[in-house]
């Protein structure tokens, strides 16, 4: 293997997609178990059409997550998982004045600022978008 493909610069973006995604695949995992309790928590919000709301949310977050883990249109899937992450912060998570909802508001603009590295720097060596990539621009 060469010995840059292995160093920690190349290996690290395809680590941070993982990391990012895996909370996107176990919360579309955890929709697709529930689908009612789910519809039923975005019907208690006063949000109209929750099977829409339910269906937009399982296909972002499950197609997200597998796009992110391989790479693939790696910055316009991030970017649309930021704009998810902080849209779903302010409709489901503004009661700033529970320690609990706040923390779940902090960890989806965290989780925002993350996408948006990758989408500003791409999905590294490790990913379909390098394949797809000239030589010069495969590490962007």
């Amino acid at each position: 293997m060469n010995k840059n493909l292995a160093s920690p610069h190349m290996v690290t973006p395809a680590v941070g997609r993982i990391l990012i995604a895996a909370i996107f695949l176990i919360s579309g995992l955890g929709k697709l178990m529930a689908p009612g309790a789910t519809m039923a928590y975005i019907a208690s919000l006063g949000l109209p059409a929750p099977l829409l709301g339910f269906l937009g949310a399982l296909v972002l977050e499950l197609a997200g997550a597998v796009l992110l883990v391989i790479g693939y249109r790696t910055r316009i899937v991030a970017l649309l998982l930021a704009a998810y992450a902080v849209v779903t912060a302010l409709i489901f998570h503004h009661a700033l004045a529970d320690q609990n909802q706040m923390f779940h508001f902090l960890k989806n603009f965290a989780m925002a600022g993350g996408l948006l590295q990758v989408a500003a720097f791409g999905s590294g060596a490790f990913g379909l978008d390098a394949r797809r990539a000239p030589a010069s621009q495969a590490i962007a």
